[in-house]
C-alpha cells in the first residue's frame, strides 16, 4: 500500500515558488516490503507508538518520523474497517437467527388445538388479521432483497440480473419452509437432505474409530504387507510379456501372463460386474525423494498433493512404526475415497494397508494393498473396490529431483453402471490410472516448488502483490479454492444429490445438492452446489484456451453481463503458462470492490478452470502475506477432459516433466460445469421450484453460451 510523506496542515508555498501540493507528489513514496513488515510486526506488539518508538523506527527504516504516524494511523483505520465488518457479520447472523425462530413460532402457532373442541383456536388476535399478513409480507420481501444481496457478492452479480430467465425474483433462491412451499410459495417442495457440515469438509465419513486389532491381526496384515511389497518390486522391475504398450503408448498389464506369474487363490473376478484396471507410468519429478515419501505417509499432506483425486484420506491404525523415526519399516491401515470430477461418475472407496521401505540409499518403495475385512465389521464396505499390490519406486537424482514409477492394479465392483459418455475413461483406465496420478503429482510438484521460491518476480507478479509472503498466502488461498471446488462436485456418498431435468443437458440434467456451510473458510448459511457434465466435439486443449481466454470471457460468464475482465496479478505455477493464478476486475462494474480470483491447472489427464469472487480487502489481506484461512470462498467452475476416444499423444512413459505432457489426443471433451451458490441462513431442508428454475437456468444458459462460442451444436 502506498502512503504519502506530507502533511495535511502544510498548505504554505515555498522559497522556490512550488506549493506544498506539487512538492507532495515528487516525495510520494512506495514502501518497500521489508520496511513493511518491519512496520507490521512493531504494529502486532504496539499499535500507538510513541514519539520515541516512532523515530526509532525512523532510524531504522529510512523513512521520516511523520511518514511513520501516518503509516499507523492509517493502519489502525484499516483494523477498524476489519473488526467493524466482522461486527456486521455477527449481527447479521443473529438477525437470520431471529428470523428462524418467528418462522418456528409461526408454525408451531398453526398447529395448536383447542383443549375443549380439539379444532383450531378461535380468537381474533390481529397477528393473523390480513392486513398484517400483507404487511409481514412486505417487510419479508425487503429481508430477502437483503439476503440477496448478501448472496450476489458471493456470485459476483445480483441474483435479479441473471439472464435471460423471466420472470426471476429475488426470492427465487431462497430455501423455503416445506409448508410455505406446499401453500403456493414456490409450487411443491423439492426434498433435499440437508447435509452437515461443508463441501470443503468431508460429510458423511465412515467411522474412523481404532479398529481394535489383536496382535494376530497385526502380524497377518504384516504378512500381506510383505508379500505386496515383493509383488510390487516385480512388477516394477519386469517388462514384455507382463507389460504391453497399449495404442497411446501406455504401458498395460497383460492379465493371462499376470495371472500365471502371481496365482491367486482366492481371485476377485468371479463376480461379473467386476472389472480390472491395471497401469504403469514414470517420470520427473521436482522434489526430493525424503520430502515425497514423508508426504505419502501423511494422509493430510497426501490429500493435499491429490486434491483433484483424493476426496478423503485417513489413517485408521499404524501397525508398525518406522526405524529409527523414519518412515522405512512403517505400515498403516488406512482409508481414502477417490474421485473423477464428475457428479457421474461414482467415488472409489478402499481400505488398504500402506507399507514404506527403504530398498537402499535414496532409493524407496512404497505399496498399496487392500484389506478384506470381515463382512460383520464395521469397515467392511458395501462395494468391493479392492487394490492389488499397487504402489511407486522413488529415486533420488543428483539435482533434488525424483524419478518416480507408478503402478496402479485395482479390480473394482461399480455401485451404478457407468455413465456412457465416461464409459471409455474408465474402461480404460484413464480415469483413476497411473498416468492421471503421476501428471497430478508431476504438475503439484511443480507448484510447491513455485510456493517455495522466494525471489519475487515481477514477470509473475506484475508488481502487485508486494512479498513472497503475499505470493505464498495467495497461492495458500487458491489452493483451499480448488479443494474445496472438487469436493464440491464429488459424486461421494456424503453428497445426495438430486437430479434435474434441464433443457440443453443431453439428457443428463443438471444435478443438485445443499448442505449446510459451517468451516471457517466459507460463508455461515446454506450452500446450493450444481453440476452437469457435457460432451462437445472439440480437443480438450481447444475448450481449455477458450476459458482461459480473457477476452472471450463475456461469451460464457453468464454473471458478467457481458462485461470484459483484465488480470491485475498473476502467479505462475508451472512451466506451462495454463498453470497459474489470477486475480481478474470485471470492467464497467457497480461492484468496484469486487475481484475475481481464479486458478487454472493443466497435465495429460484433463485441466481446471476454477474461479471465485472475492472483496477488496480480503484480496488485501492475502497479498499483505496475512493467514488467509477465514476468507470466505464458495468457487464454480469447469473441469476439462479427454473422453477417452482416439487418444493419441497422451503422453507415454518416455515423458518427464508436466509441461511436456499437456492434454493431446484428437477425441472430444467431458466438461462438468459446477456452481455453488450461497442461498440463505434458514436451516430448512426443502428446496422450492423457483430456486431449481433459477440453479437450472443458470448452469443451461451456460451451457449454450458455449456451445454458442465453439460453434457447437445446442442440442
Amino acid at each position: 500500500m502506498e502512503y504519502g510523506s506530507g502533511s495535511p496542515g502544510d498548505l504554505h508555498h515555498h522559497h522556490d515558488g512550488s506549493s506544498d501540493s506539487q512538492r507532495r507528489k515528487k516525495r510520494y513514496h512506495r514502501h518497500t516490503a521489508n520496511q513493511i513488515q518491519r512496520l507490521e510486526s512493531m504494529f502486532k506488539e504496539c499499535p500507538h507508538p510513541d514519539e520515541k518508538q516512532r523515530m526509532q523506527l525512523s532510524r531504522e527504516l529510512g523513512l521520516a518520523p511523520r511518514q511513520i504516524k501516518f503509516w499507523f494511523q492509517n493502519r489502525r483505520t484499516q483494523m477498524k474497517a476489519q473488526h467493524e465488518r466482522a461486527d456486521n457479520s455477527a449481527l447479521r447472523q443473529e438477525n437470520d437467527k431471529i428470523r428462524c425462530e418467528n418462522i418456528a413460532i409461526r408454525e408451531a402457532l398453526k398447529n395448536v388445538i383447542c383443549p375443549s373442541c380439539g379444532g383450531p383456536p378461535i380468537n381474533d388476535d390481529c397477528y393473523f388479521d390480513e392486513q398484517k399478513l400483507r404487511l409481514e409480507n412486505a417487510q419479508l420481501k425487503e429481508e430477502l432483497d437483503r439476503v440477496s444481496s448478501i448472496a450476489a457478492k458471493y456470485i459476483g452479480r445480483p441474483i435479479s440480473q441473471l439472464p435471460p430467465v423471466q420472470p426471476i425474483h429475488i426470492s427465487s433462491l431462497d430455501l423455503s419452509m416445506g409448508s410455505f412451499a406446499s401453500q403456493g410459495m414456490g409450487g411443491p417442495s423439492l426434498d433435499l437432505d440437508l447435509l452437515p457440515g461443508s463441501s470443503s469438509s468431508m460429510p458423511n465419513v465412515p467411522p474412523f474409530q481404532p479398529a481394535c486389532l489383536s496382535d494376530m491381526d497385526k502380524s497377518l496384515m504384516s504378512d500381506i504387507a510383505s508379500n505386496a511389497m515383493e509383488e510390487m518390486i516385480r512388477l516394477l522391475q519386469t517388462n514384455e510379456p507382463l507389460w504391453m504398450k497399449g495404442p497411446d503408448g501406455r504401458d498395460v498389464l497383460d492379465l493371462d501372463t499376470y495371472e500365471r506369474m502371481f496365482p491367486k487363490a482366492n481371485g476377485h473376478m468371479k463376480n461379473p460386474n467386476v472389472h480390472a484396471e491395471a497401469s504403469r507410468d514414470s517420470g520427473v519429478v521436482i522434489m526430493n525423494g525424503l520430502t515425497l515419501v514423508d508426504m505419502f505417509m501423511d494422509p493430510n499432506k497426501w490429500l493435499e498433493l491429490f486434491p483433484t483425486i483424493v476426496t478423503i484420506a485417513r489413517t485408521i491404525e499404524v501397525i508398525s512404526s518406522g526405524m529409527m523415526g523414519g518412515h522405512s519399516g512403517c505400515l498403516q491401515l488406512m482409508y481414502e475415497e477417490l474421485q473423477v470430477l464428475s457428479p457421474l461418475v461414482s467415488t472409489r472407496e478402499f481400505y488398504f494397508l500402506r507399507y514404506c521401505q527403504q530398498i537402499e540409499q535414496g532409493l524407496w518403495a512404497i505399496v498399496d494393498v487392500s484389506y478384506d475385512f470381515p463382512q460383520d465389521n464395521q469397515f467392511a464396505p458395501q462395494f468391493r473396490s479392492h487394490r492389488l499390490p499397487s504402489g511407486v519406486f522413488i529415486q533420488d537424482l543428483p539435482n533434488g529431483y525424483s524419478k518416480v514409477t507408478w503402478i496402479e492394479h485395482v479390480e473394482v465392483e461399480d455401485k451404478t453402471p457407468v455413465h456412457r459418455l465416461y464409459r471409455s475413461m474408465i474402461y480404460s483406465g484413464i480415469a483413476f490410472g497411473a498416468q492421471r496420478w503421476l501428471t497430478t503429482l508431476q504438475r503439484m510438484c511443480e507448484r510447491i516448488a513455485c510456493l517455495m521460491v522466494t525471489s519475487n518476480s515481477t514477470r509473475d507478479l506484475g508488481g502487485v502483490i508486494p512479498s513472497p509472503e503475499g505470493k505464498r498466502s495467495m497461492m495458500k488461498l487458491a489452493q483451499r479454492m480448488v479443494t474445496n471446488f472438487c469436493a464440491s462436485i464429488s459424486a461421494s456418498a456424503g453428497h445426495r444429490w438430486t437430479t434435474l431435468s434441464g433443457s440443453g443437458m443431453n439428457e443428463i440434467g443438471v444435478r443438485v445438492t445443499v448442505h449446510k456451510s459451517t468451516d471457517p473458510g466459507q460463508p455461515n448459511g446454506v450452500v446450493l452446489s450444481a453440476a452437469t457434465t457435457i460432451w462437445l466435439p472439440i480437443p480438450p486443449q481447444t475448450v481449455f484456451n477458450f476459458f482461459k481466454d480473457e477476452k472471450k470471457r463475456p461469451q460464457w460468464d453468464v454473471l458478467s453481463n457481458g462485461n470484459a475482465v483484465q488480470e491485475v496479478a498473476h502467479i505462475a505455477n508451472g512451466a506451462h503458462p495454463g498453470n497459474c493464478i489470477s486475480v481478474l476486475r470485471a470492467f464497467n462494474t457497480s461492484q468496484n470492490n469486487m475481484l475475481i480470483l481464479q486458478e487454472s491447472c493443466v497435465d495429460s489427464s484433463g485441466s481446471l478452470v476454477v474461479y471465485c469472487p472475492v472483496d477488496l480487502p480480503a484480496i488485501n489481506i492475502a497479498m499483505s502475506g496475512e493467514d488467509p484461512s477465514y476468507i470466505p470462498l464458495l468457487p464454480s467452475g469447469f473441469t476439462i477432459s479427454p473422453d477417452g476416444q482416439g487418444e493419441q499423444d497422451g503422453g507415454g512413459a518416455s515423458s518427464s516433466t508436466s509441461s511436456g505432457r499437456v492434454m493431446g489426443g484428437s477425441g472430444g471433451s467431458l466438461i462438468t460445469v459446477a456452481f455453488q451458490i450461497l442461498v440463505s441462513s434458514l436451516p430448512s431442508a426443502k428446496l422450492n421450484f423457483e430456486s431449481v428454475t433459477t440453479v437450472n437456468s443458470l448452469i443451461g444458459n451456460t451451457v449454450q453460451q458455449i456451445k454458442a462460442a465453439l460453434n457447437c451444436p445446442s442440442s
